[in-house]
């Protein structure tokens, strides 16, 4: 799972997200395209595992899937 499928499974859109986190949607649309690695503070961390309803981790594996995806 990558980071747009925890985002749908949320069933956030990426303007959610933006405004929850105080960035720009550019920066969530290239951290799901993999074309760019999530550079964030603490906070935003926090709140995108809680907006995302998931774990550290598959927060993390989401991230890495994501950056593979650009890889490929």
């Amino acid at each position: 799972m990558n980071l747009q499928d925890l985002r749908k499974r949320a069933g956030l859109k990426i303007m959610d997200v933006s405004i929850e986190l105080e960035c720009a949607l550019s920066s969530i649309r290239n951290w799901e395209k993999g074309r760019t690695m999530p550079r964030m503070q603490v906070w935003q961390v926090f709140r995108l595992r809680d907006l995302y309803q998931c774990t550290e981790a598959e927060l993390v594996e989401a991230i890495e899937e994501s950056m593979m995806t650009q890889e490929n």
